[in-house]
């Protein structure tokens, strides 16, 4: 639409336009893409999910634990979306208790929504912040540093929210088959590749003031890996998988990016911001808590990627004209957009959770709503005392 709509109406010419659907970052999306779906392709998410299913004892507390971890470490690199979907059915099947059922259920939503953040390929309002950042001009987060910042967040949403699900669940035993998988020789191409990009981009990742890293490209490294698995000695994917990958998620960046060029095109978030600079006068910490607080609630009500393509320009443009740190509090924007719990429409995991017909929307707001005051308090703390 955009495309169509701001030449038209003057606010963007087409060239400026059409600019913002082929930004670098889109390229990172492609190439953790096509990793996502090698994985896919050769099952290598099940032998994973399995594994760790067998780390955690057999009772209600064990097995959401484990589904929310599993959830989250399979979300860090494919979309969460894909990840509840995958993960789902082991909810339905694994007991027949409807309100055991219902809590793995929420374990494993909440658990790719918590782990979506991990990594900056993780879900889409990661990629809108590396994009935008990109577009002003101002220094990307490497792959690695992001792990690193906000990994501590994740173990202990994680943690809190497996324990609250798991309260009330004692005595109920479940029955888990052993796990007799073994790895196909697909399977080992794609975990070989796995595991060498991710040295890759620690080795990459420069750590001052001691080491300056290898100044690789991490786009470019995503996506030589992501096109390695249609070449020689891999043959994962065949030309038809191109399919696979979700183009009208990139027209969804091209669109957020094209929305977020037009505020500040425009002036618009310039204007936003000056009726939002008495806000800065307060506290920090307690600024921050506005801003997580205010996207939090927001996104239960809407897309967290149309939210964040529309926030972040004006916090941009806020916090410049405030002395404030540009990154510290688009970051905290663009995690509290994926810690939205209470609601089917904030996340796609919540609405596939609901769709599962085990879950209730007053369960799933009164768990929803702790936890999200929970996700606001602790992105807020750890941003203001560890970023």
């Amino acid at each position: 639409m955009p495309i169509i709509l701001f030449p038209s109406f003057g606010v963007l010419g087409t060239n400026a336009t059409t600019i913002n659907y082929s930004q670098s970052i889109i390229f990172l999306f492609l190439g953790g893409f096509m990793l996502a779906i090698s994985v896919e392709k050769t099952g290598l998410h099940k032998i994973i999910a399995n594994k760790m299913l067998q780390l955690f004892p057999a009772t209600p507390r064990g097995i959401i634990f484990s589904l929310s971890i599993t959830s989250g470490v399979l979300s860090s690199f494919l979309s969460n979306t894909t990840t509840t979907l995958l993960l789902m059915p082991l909810a339905l099947f694994l007991t027949q208790n409807p309100q055991v059922k219902m809590r793995f259920a929420l374990a494993i939503a909440y658990g790719a929504s918590i782990g979506g953040i991990i990594t900056p390929i993780g879900t889409p309002p990661n990629l809108i912040l590396m994009g935008i950042l990109e577009q002003h001009s101002l220094p990307l987060i490497p792959f690695v540093q992001w792990i690193f910042m906000v990994l501590p967040l994740a173990l202990v949403m994680f943690v809190i929210v497996s324990y609250v699900l798991s309260l009330g669940l004692g005595g109920i035993s479940i029955e888990k088959e052993e796990d007799t998988h073994t790895l196909s020789l697909p399977q080992k191409k794609v975990l070989f590749a796995l595991i060498g990009l991710i040295f890759l981009l620690f080795i990459n990742a420069p750590i001052k003031p001691y080491y300056n890293g290898l100044g690789l490209n991490e786009k470019g490294i995503l996506l030589f890996f992501g096109l390695m698995m249609f070449a020689p000695p891999f043959n994962i994917l065949k030309w038809e998988d191109s399919k696979k990958i979700p183009y009208e998620i990139i027209f969804l960046f091209g669109a957020g990016f094209s929305i977020a060029a037009a505020f500040s095109a425009t002036g618009l978030s310039g204007s936003i911001a000056n009726y939002l600079l008495e806000v800065t006068n307060l506290p920090p910490f307690i600024l921050l808590i506005v801003v997580a607080s205010l996207v939090t609630f927001t996104t239960e009500i809407t897309s967290n990627t149309a939210l964040i393509s529309m926030i972040l320009p004006v916090l941009y443009a806020v916090t410049t004209a405030g002395g404030l740190d540009i990154q510290l509090f688009m970051m905290v924007a663009t995690i509290c957009a994926s810690y939205a719990f209470m609601l089917p429409i904030a996340t796609p995991p919540n609405a596939i959770a609901m769709s599962s017909g085990v879950v209730k929307v007053k369960d799933m707001a009164k768990y929803g709503f702790f936890f999200n005051i929970i996700g606001i308090l602790l992105i807020s703390i750890t941003a203001y005392f560890f970023w």
